[in-house]
């Protein structure tokens, strides 16, 4: 089990983050029309999965906004905002700030995700949630980056995802 923190205090997370050159985990979320989504959604396309506890707090709000301007310029690559939020909650946050060019996701019907991923925080006050990551996939699903943040309220390495594709 791995750990990270959050605000400096140890945090247990459950499941193994999939590493550079492994295939990615199939993987079922929920989209912002209630309809369930896996990889093959994307088939063809690149892939930056952005992996965080809930859009309502200020690092998460902070790496869709992120994601969000930097995905305007990539070609044959969509990001996916992946966090517990309902579809609700992040389709009004998109449209409260403006956010076109990342798709999010939710694994409130699919929690398997959470250990499947490496993300599940499976101790502390956000146990059930997921930690922040970053898994960057190639058209074929083969991960080519992948990062678990070692705290939790620090945003991830934006360069070092973008420059894995």
């Amino acid at each position: 089990m791995a750990t990270v923190t959050l605000r400096g205090n140890p945090v247990e997370v459950a499941g193994k983050l999939p590493s550079k050159g492994e295939q990615a985990p199939a993987l079922q979320l929920t989209g912002g029309d209630l309809a369930e989504v896996s990889l093959a959604s994307y088939a063809g396309k690149r892939k930056i999965l952005n992996i965080f506890p809930s859009v309502d707090t200020p690092t998460c709000a902070m790496s869709v906004r992120k994601f969000n301007e930097k995905a305007a310029a990539l070609s044959d690559t969509v990001v996916l905002c992946v966090s517990a939020d309902l579809p609700f909650a992040q389709k009004r946050f998109c449209g409260a700030e403006g956010i076109e060019n990342v798709a999010t996701l939710s694994t409130f019907r699919n929690p398997a995700f959470a250990e499947a991923y490496g993300v599940k925080l499976a101790s502390g006050p956000l146990a059930g949630l997921t930690a922040r990551a970053v898994v960057v996939l190639d058209a074929d699903d083969k991960v080519l980056h992948s990062q678990l943040v070692g705290e939790i309220a620090d945003e991830p390495d934006y360069d070092a995802a973008l420059a894995a594709l």
